[in-house]
């Protein structure tokens, strides 16, 4: 069987919620239906305070699954919940400063970019990934195809790992992992599922061992 680490891997945004212990539950059961290879963790209309508890509650499930626990936008946050990394999404200086002051200690990426320019002097940065779309981007059953272009035309001529937002359904994972993404990105398609997050997580991961292309060594 081939390795997950050899074609496109999950990457899971956590949904917005109100309680915090049903988040935790079903992030748990998510992270049970097989291979996961981060959990980005956005702040939605939270308070900073709101925040700061959730992500306190929410890293440690992730680490302990073996995903590494992303931070959206506060350096602070992803500092005192320990988590593994940041997902930026400001300009390309505030980007710089956070690469120079959190790497390699932190994984640090960045969700900057629309369009190829920009997304080549985010690349400039050095950042450990760049995402193309928008954490609550997932409106539409497929991932929108503009996303998918830029995936492609990234993966094709540069190193950094690229990140691509899915749809609302399983399979528009098929379409971004068939464009070179090193990762597809979802958060409906998982936890509104109604078959439950983890069977939704296991049908990804079946779906994309049987029709994503493998990397080249």
């Amino acid at each position: 069987m081939t390795l997950p680490e050899d074609r496109c891997r999950l990457v899971l945004i956590v949904p917005a919620m109100e309680d915090d212990d049903t988040l935790a539950e079903q992030l748990s059961h998510a992270l049970r239906g097989g291979d996961v290879a981060s959990v980005i963790l956005p702040q939605y209309d939270s308070n900073d305070s709101a925040f700061q508890k959730r992500a306190e509650k929410l890293v440690p499930i992730v680490q302990a699954a073996g995903a590494a626990a992303l931070i959206a936008g506060d350096s602070r946050v992803a500092g005192r919940a320990k988590a593994d990394g940041l997902h930026l999404s400001g300009s390309i200086e505030e980007l710089g400063e956070a690469m120079e002051k959190f790497s390699p200690k932190l994984i640090v990426g960045s969700a900057s970019a629309t369009d190829r320019h920009t997304a080549l002097e985010v690349g400039e940065a050095r950042p450990d990934y760049i995402f193309f779309g928008r954490l609550d981007g997932d409106i539409k059953p497929e991932a929108h195809p503009k996303n998918v272009a830029l995936g492609e035309w990234w993966a094709s001529m540069i190193e950094i790992p690229c990140i691509v937002m899915g749809g609302t359904e399983v399979g528009s994972v098929v379409a971004v992992a068939e464009s070179g993404a090193e990762f597809v990105a979802l958060r409906t398609a998982i936890f509104d599922n109604p078959a439950g997050a983890a069977a939704a997580v296991a049908e990804v991961n079946a779906v994309l061992d049987e029709k994503a292309p493998r990397f080249d060594d």
